[in-house]
């Protein structure tokens, strides 16, 4: 392992930067960490309320199925770029190198919208890690909590992260193996036990794929097209891998192969948990109306008991819990990558690596310090959850989208020579997916998700804007 990463240093010094962080992760344990970013049956299940008004059952399961094939060839694109420049910095280094011309602005603006991507997720499974405590406290005592009693466990969530990203980063990769089985034992067990309790009760197959719901006031097309917001949510962020990529040997070879068997694994288990839930739901009006929140009231009405339901959400909630920790560890690495170039202020402060805890910890404390802003949003505006998940999504994909651009408009010619090559008809085909869905979800995950809006119910990616905060 020392020859690998012997190797993967002068590679990071070929491309202008000293190794600074220990490759301490395996390809599993890197592997975990990916999947627990994505965490894409918990998100996908947390988020129901995303999709239920904005399309229904069509919209969850085949709004899933279309982001989960865009955002594979967005993965397989991006994984020839990790192949060709295994760095930290991630997308704004790859716009840097493919297109010099136009590095000052193109890179900037990447590695910015990136950060605000990230801090932005980071604050996402904090807020859906409070809403399922806050749905527990309703079904068990029928207690509604007030917005401020959610940011303290919002706070919370936050918290435990950053300690353990500060004093447990030696055990982080046996944290992230461990929520990665962790994940996949969940899945199966509170899907087995749902279908089992439930049965022989089940929704009917056409109300599974092929029910349509719009509570949102916009035309139906529309409604569905926003309710991909769910989809892209459980998909979004495979850039971890990249971001992480100093931390482990043969990056080069491995990063890829990870980045694109992250997606496909959520995809997977996404699709088959959605229709568990479809399949169990009951009265769709009721899951949509509790103030338990979708999944919990699902469970519920699966397994016709409150406590069993609560003992099945544990898994999720958990899994929520690792993500949190994973999405902060990543966003500390991407903000200490763009400062260590230069893109930040304070740069030289924030890509300080602390000598005694081998981390960026005054990276790590400023994205900690903007998701506690972005929970005070959250007290300020009845629907600012789907704001800041829209911040998220359409971020994260802008920064998708540079690099992919920049090698297109140049004939996919601007790498280098790599382990991950696509055939020439397969890597356009998944550059022009790619790029079609971003621009259209880019457009569409700005619009609020009701048509009659308010001042307290706004929820357009414009009053959320990550960008302000900085």
């Amino acid at each position: 392992m020392r020859t690998d990463s012997t190797h993967d240093d002068a590679q990071l010094a070929a491309l202008g930067h000293k190794a600074e962080l220990n490759r301490n992760f395996s390809m599993l344990s890197m592997l975990g960490l990916a999947f627990a970013v994505l965490n894409s049956w918990t998100a996908l299940s947390a988020s129901l309320s995303v999709s239920l008004s904005s399309g229904g059952s069509t919209s969850i399961v085949w709004g899933l199925v279309t982001a989960g094939a865009c955002n594979l060839c967005i993965a397989t694109s991006l994984a020839e770029f990790l192949s060709a420049y295994p760095t930290a910095g991630g997308q704004y280094h790859w716009v840097a190198v493919s297109w010099p011309r136009w590095v000052p602005i193109l890179s900037w603006i990447t590695g910015w919208v990136n950060v605000v991507g990230w801090v932005a997720l980071v604050a996402t499974n904090a807020l859906l890690s409070s809403q399922l405590i806050v749905g527990i406290v309703h079904a068990t005592s029928g207690y509604n909590v007030s917005n401020w009693q959610q940011f303290l466990i919002y706070i919370a969530f936050t918290l435990v992260a950053f300690l353990l990203n500060a004093f447990m980063n030696s055990l982080l990769p046996r944290i992230y193996k461990g929520a990665l089985f962790w994940s996949l034992g969940g899945f199966a067990i509170v899907s087995i036990t749902a279908l089992a309790c439930a049965s022989p009760n089940y929704s009917s197959a056409r109300f599974v794929f092929t029910e349509f719901i719009n509570h949102t006031g916009w035309p139906d097309g529309v409604a569905w097209l926003l309710g991909l917001l769910q989809g892209g949510l459980g998909l979004t962020a495979f850039d971890s891998v990249a971001h992480m990529i100093e931390e482990i040997p043969q990056a080069s070879k491995k990063g890829p192969k990870i980045m694109v068997g992250c997606v496909a694994i959520g995809i997977s288990t996404g699709f088959l948990f959605l229709i568990v839930l479809l399949l169990v739901a009951g009265d769709i009006q009721q899951v949509i109306d509790s103030g338990a929140g979708p999944l919990l009231q699902i469970l519920i009405n699966a397994t016709n008991s409150t406590a069993g339901a609560i003992c099945l959400l544990i898994f999720p909630l958990v899994c929520l819990a690792f993500a949190t920790i994973s999405v902060m560890t990543t966003s500390s690495r991407m903000i200490f990558a763009f400062a260590r170039d230069g893109g930040l202020p304070a740069s030289k402060f924030l890509a300080r690596v602390h000598p005694q805890l081998g981390l960026p910890l005054n990276a790590l404390m400023l994205t900690s310090v903007v998701v506690v802003i972005f929970g005070v949003i959250n007290i300020a505006s009845t629907n600012a959850f789907n704001a800041i998940i829209s911040a998220a999504v359409v971020t994260l994909d802008l920064s998708y989208a540079m690099p992919i651009a920049v090698n297109c408009l140049q004939g996919r010619k601007t790498l280098p020579d790599r382990h991950w090559k696509l055939p020439a008809w397969l890597g356009w085909t998944c550059d022009t997916i790619a790029l079609s869905y971003i621009a259209i979800t880019t457009v569409l995950f700005v619009f609020p998700p009701e048509r009659h809006v308010t001042g307290s119910n706004m929820s357009m990616y414009r009053d959320a804007r990550p960008a302000d905060t900085f």
